[in-house]
C-alpha cells in the first residue's frame, strides 16, 4: 500500500498521474500495543456533532452527458438523494429532480434527451423507472408498477430502448426486460428462470443486437456470464464450469468479439480477464491474490481498467491492451494504477467510465478523512481535477481520524481477520477510555478504508473503534467468503468477541467498557453477541437487525429467503442450528442495554424482527429502547432521520457507556 498526500478538498487539485502498477501487500499492526493516538491540539473532544458529521454531502451515482461536457450526479445536497447536474469541468451543481423519494442509478441517453434512473417508495426497494428531461426537468414514471422492481436501468445505442432486470415483490428472481419507450411496448428476454437464480446487469453491445448478464445463486457463490440476442431472445452460457464459481460480465469490447469479466475461477480470487464469446475462452489479465474487478473497455478497445481492493483500500488500474491480448496474457508493465491517495477509489459512470472520445476518465476518491467525490482524469495531460466537493459543514479534514490497519489471528486459528482501528486524538494510554466494536452487515461485504460518520464521531466523541472483517467478508478470497456458510453467528462472531479481545490489549480501553454496534447482518451479530456473549459488552446498538432466522425467513423479500435457505440449510433438517443461530431464543441471558433502530418498510430484516425482541426483553425487565422510523426500510434514506437516528445513539452511549473525559483535550 502507497501512502501519498492527502487530497485538499475545498480546491480544484490538479495531479500527474499513472505509475507502473504495484498491487504490494500492505503493512499491518499485529501487536495491539503499537496502535497510537497521536496528539493534535486543534480537535477538541465532542467537536464533530451528528449534525456537522450528517451535512457532510453522500456523492455517488454517475453518468457522462453524451458529449462530456457534464456530469449527473446522486447526491443529498437537498436532505434527499435526488439527481443534479455538473459542468464535467466542476463548478455550482444544479438540481435536475425534486422528490421526497431517494433516486439512485442514473443512465444518460446516449442522444442527450433523458437520463434514466430509479426511485422506490419510503425504501420499500420496489424500484420503478423514471426518464427526466435534462434540458427541463420534466420527469416521467416509465413503469409505474408498485407491486414490481425495475432496477439497473441500461440504454441502447439507439436511444429508444432500454434494458433493465424486473422483479415481482412476490418473486426471487430477477428476469430482463427490454422497453420501447416510445412505445412503451416491453420484451421479455429471459423468462422462466429457477427460483434459485437471477438475472443482473444487462450491458448492451455497441450495435445493439445483444444483451450480456450475468446469472447469480442467491447464495452468491457461483454465478455465469450469459449472451442473449435482442431479436430472438436466445440466450447463450458463456462460462460453463464445475464447482462454484463467480464469473460476471463487465463490459463489451467495441468489435463486440469480447467480454470484460471479473471470476474467481482462476485462483479462487477475483480476477479480471478476457472472454471470448466464439470460443468461451478467457485470457486472464490479472492473477492477484487480492480481489480485482473489472471496468470498462475504452472506446477505441485499446485500454481497459480495473480495481485492485488492498486489503480495504482500493486502487484504480489502467491497463493497455495489445492487438493480440485474448491469445496471451500480457506482461504487467502495460498496467498502471493512478497514484491516488489511499482510500477507497473507484469507477464512475454509467455505460463507461470512459468519455465517448475516450479522452477522459470518470472515477470516485473517498477516503477517511474525504469522503466520496467525483473526480476526472484527464489522459491528454495525465492530470486529474476534484469535480464536487462534499466536505462541508464546519468540518476539516484534520479534524477525522485516519485508522490503523490491523491484523489479528481467529480463536481457532484458520483465519487472519483484518479490521481497522480508529484512534482519538489525545487519547491516554491508561485503561480508562471507553471502546466500539463496529461490525459491517452483509455478511458478504467489507469494511474498508473510506469515509465513515459513525467512525469519526465515535473517535472525536472519545471512544476506540474497532472495525472487522469477520470470515464470510468479501475482499479476501473465496475460501473465506465461504467461511461462515451453515455457520451464520458462529465463526463470524468469534472473529468479532476476538477483535473486542485484541483492543482491550492495547492498553487504552477499560475492559468494561465496550460498545457492541452493527447494521444488518451485523446488526444480527451484535444481537448474537450480546445473548452468546453477554459478558463481554457494556451495550449494544442493533440497526436494522433480524434477531430469529424462523420468522425473518417467513417475512423477508423471496430473494434474501433464497440466499438464507442457501447459506442456512432446510429449517426443519436445520432446525436445531437455526434455534442455536437465532439471538430471540436467548434474550434470558442480555445483561448489557440494548438500542435499536429500525424501518418501517424494510424488506430485508423487516421491522418484526426489532419489535419482537425488544418486547421480550421488556417482558423480563431488561434495559432496551426502540425507534421505528415510518418512513424508512433497511437503513435511513432521510437525512433529518440520519441525523435523528445517529443521536439517539450518541445520547444512549453517554449515558450508559460514557467515554473518558480527562485528557481528551489538550490545554
Amino acid at each position: 500500500m502507497r501512502i501519498l498526500l492527502a487530497f485538499v478538498i475545498f480546491v480544484f487539485m490538479a495531479t500527474d498521474l499513472l505509475a507502473e502498477q504495484e498491487t504490494a501487500t500492505p503493512t499491518a499492526i499485529t501487536d495491539p500495543r503499537q496502535i497510537q493516538s497521536k496528539a493534535n491540539p486543534d480537535v477538541q473532544q465532542w467537536q464533530l456533532s451528528i449534525e456537522k458529521l450528517f451535512m457532510v454531502r453522500r456523492v455517488g451515482g454517475t453518468a457522462w452527458s453524451p458529449d462530456g461536457k457534464q456530469i449527473v450526479f446522486i447526491s443529498n445536497i437537498s436532505g434527499r438523494n435526488n439527481l443534479w447536474l455538473v459542468p464535467a469541468e466542476g463548478g455550482w451543481p444544479v438540481q435536475l429532480t425534486i422528490s421526497d423519494q431517494r433516486q439512485a442509478s442514473p443512465a444518460w441517453s446516449p442522444d442527450g434527451k433523458w437520463i434514466a434512473y430509479i426511485s422506490d417508495h419510503d425504501g420499500d426497494e420496489q424500484w420503478d423507472i423514471f426518464l427526466v428531461s435534462p434540458a427541463n426537468g420534466d420527469v416521467q414514471n416509465l413503469t409505474n408498477t408498485p407491486e414490481i422492481s425495475e432496477e439497473s436501468p441500461a440504454w441502447a445505442p439507439d436511444g429508444r430502448h432500454l434494458a433493465y432486470q424486473v422483479k415481482p415483490r412476490t418473486s426471487s428472481t430477477f428476469e430482463i426486460d427490454v422497453m420501447d419507450i416510445l412505445t412503451r411496448k416491453v420484451r421479455h428476454l429471459t423468462t422462466g428462470t429457477p427460483a434459485e437464480l437471477g438475472n443482473n446487469t444487462p450491458i448492451w453491445s455497441r450495435d445493439g443486437k445483444w444483451i450480456a448478464y450475468t446469472q447469480q445463486h442467491a447464495a452468491g457463490k457461483d454465478s455465469n456470464v450469459f449472451v442473449v440476442e435482442v431479436a430472438t431472445a436466445k440466450s447463450t452460457l458463456l462460462t460453463p464450469h464445475a464447482g462454484e464459481h463467480n464469473f460476471s460480465a463487465a463490459d463489451w469490447s467495441p468489435d463486440g468479439k469480447k467480454l470484460l469479466i471479473t471470476s474467481n475461477a482462476g485462483n479462487g480470487y477475483d480476477n479480471v480477464g478476457l472472454l471470448d464469446i466464439a470460443s468461451k475462452k478467457i485470457v486472464w489479465l490479472t492473477q492477484d491474490k487480492w480481489e480485482v474487478s473489472a471496468g470498462f473497455f475504452s472506446p477505441d478497445g485499446r485500454r481497459v481498467t480495473w480495481t485492485v481492493n488492498v486489503d480495504g483500500n482500493i486502487q484504480v488500474v489502467l491497463h493497455e491492451l495489445e492487438p493480440d491480448q485474448g491469445h496471451r496474457i500480457l506482461a504487467g508493465q502495460r498496467s498502471q494504477t493512478l497514484p491516488l491517495p489511499a482510500g477507497v477509489n473507484s469507477l464512475g459512470g454509467a455505460e463507461s467510465a470512459f468519455t465517448r472520445d475516450g479522452a477522459r476518465l470518470l472515477y470516485y476518491h473517498n477516503g477517511a478523512d474525504s469522503p466520496n467525490d467525483v473526480w476526472v482524469y484527464t489522459f491528454g495531460s495525465k492530470r486529474s481535477h476534484q469535480v464536487t466537493h462534499s466536505l462541508v459543514g464546519g468540518v476539516r479534514s484534520s479534524d477525522l481520524v485516519r485508522p490503523f490497519l490491523v491484523h489479528y489471528p481467529s480463536s481457532d486459528g484458520k483465519w487472519t481477520i483484518s479490521a481497522f482501528v480508529y484512534v482519538p486524538y489525545n487519547m491516554q494510554r491508561d485503561g480508562r477510555n471507553a471502546a466500539v466494536v463496529y461490525v459491517h452487515g452483509g455478511p458478504t461485504a467489507q469494511t474498508q478504508n473510506g469515509f465513515d460518520r459513525i467512525a469519526q464521531y465515535l473517535a472525536n466523541a472519545g471512544y476506540l473503534v474497532i472495525a472487522p472483517n469477520y470470515r464470510g467478508s468479501t475482499g479476501y478470497g473465496k475460501e473465506f467468503m465461504d467461511a461462515n456458510r451453515f455457520d451464520m453467528g458462529g465463526g463470524d462472531l468469534a472473529d468479532v468477541v476476538a477483535a473486542a479481545e485484541w483492543i482491550k490489549k492495547s492498553g487504552y480501553p477499560d475492559p468494561k467498557k465496550i460498545v457492541l454496534m452493527g447494521g444488518s447482518y451485523g446488526g444480527y451479530l451484535t444481537m448474537m453477541g450480546v445473548t452468546k456473549t453477554p459478558e463481554e459488552w457494556a451495550a449494544g446498538v442493533p440497526i436494522v437487525p433480524f434477531v430469529n432466522w424462523f420468522t425473518e425467513v417467513k417475512n423477508e423479500d423471496p430473494l434474501l429467503q433464497q440466499y438464507d435457505l442457501a447459506t442456512m440449510g432446510d429449517p426443519e433438517k436445520n432446525k436445531g442450528l437455526w434455534e442455536e443461530r437465532s439471538p430471540i431464543f436467548f434474550v434470558d441471558r442480555i445483561q448489557a442495554p440494548l438500542l435499536l433502530l429500525a424501518g418501517a418498510h424494510d424488506p430485508r430484516c423487516p421491522v418484526e424482527e426489532s419489535e419482537q425482541v425488544a418486547e421480550a426483553i421488556k417482558k423480563r425487565g431488561g434495559v432496551v429502547e426502540l425507534k421505528v422510523y415510518e418512513n424508512e426500510g433497511h437503513g435511513f434514506a432521510r437525512i433529518e432521520n440520519q441525523i435523528d437516528a445517529y443521536q439517539r445513539v450518541a445520547e444512549f452511549l453517554k449515558k450508559h457507556v460514557p467515554p473518558a473525559d480527562c485528557a481528551c483535550t489538550l490545554q
